[in-house]
């Protein structure tokens, strides 16, 4: 029998994991990346593997079904009644719309969910960066780094959001989804926003010998 796809909350016993998150965060997710290994390491692993493929690199295919893939879960876990009043926004890629390697999955992944969605990229990045994933940690991007590339576009902001899900690929530390919830709380005072992922980072647990 095959396990139906849900979605578990962020809560006090894993939220230590994701440092920019709060307390107060409603956070969702719907499987477990593990850091430090490779596509082969698990399904989860090979979907993310699939997802972040650039343009143009080989294997789009993949790409494309794990994208489909993606739509197909969230479809499966999400409430239909809330999706039918909610605003998805998708967090926009590292690079620049007019950037070659400029990469709309999670646009694509939140309009495949259904049609008639609200799928809204309020949020845009004004200049290209090096993907997360691909710098070391301590390189990566702060909140205020991101804050500092965001813009919100105007022509996206009507109607007002009754509920905005901020949607993205992997939660590691939660820089990316506390700069994006720091630029819609302004812009929307008020109104409720949640974070979906595809999958969180979690970390192998080391084999000891006995």
């Amino acid at each position: 029998m095959v396990e139906p796809i849900r979605l578990t909350e962020i809560d006090a016993s894993n939220i230590d994991l994701h440092a920019r998150l709060h307390a107060g965060d409603t956070c969702l997710f719907l499987f477990e990346y593990t850091s430090g290994q490779g596509y082969a390491f698990s399904a989860t692993n090979d979907l993310i593997s699939n997802l972040k493929k650039k343009p143009g690199q080989r294997g789009q295919s993949y790409k494309n079904q794990a994208i489909a893939r993606c739509a197909a879960n969230l479809r499966e876990a999400l409430n239909a009644d809330w999706l039918a009043q909610a605003t998805l926004v998708p967090v926009p890629p590292s690079k620049a719309t007019d950037h070659p390697e400029y990469d709309n999955r999670m646009e694509r992944i939140c309009l495949g969910i259904r049609a008639g969605l609200d799928v809204r990229a309020i949020v845009r990045q004004t200049q290209s960066t090096a993907a997360a994933h691909e710098v070391a940690i301590g390189d990566r991007p702060s909140v205020d780094d991101l804050l500092a590339v965001y813009e919100i576009d105007e022509t996206k902001t009507t109607p007002a959001p009754q509920s905005i899900a901020i949607v993205d690929d992997v939660l590691t530390a939660g820089t990316h989804y506390r700069a994006m919830q720091i630029a819609l709380s302004n812009r929307f005072p008020g109104v409720p926003i949640f974070g979906i992922f595809i999958a969180r980072r979690v970390f192998a647990t080391p084999d000891f010998e006995e």
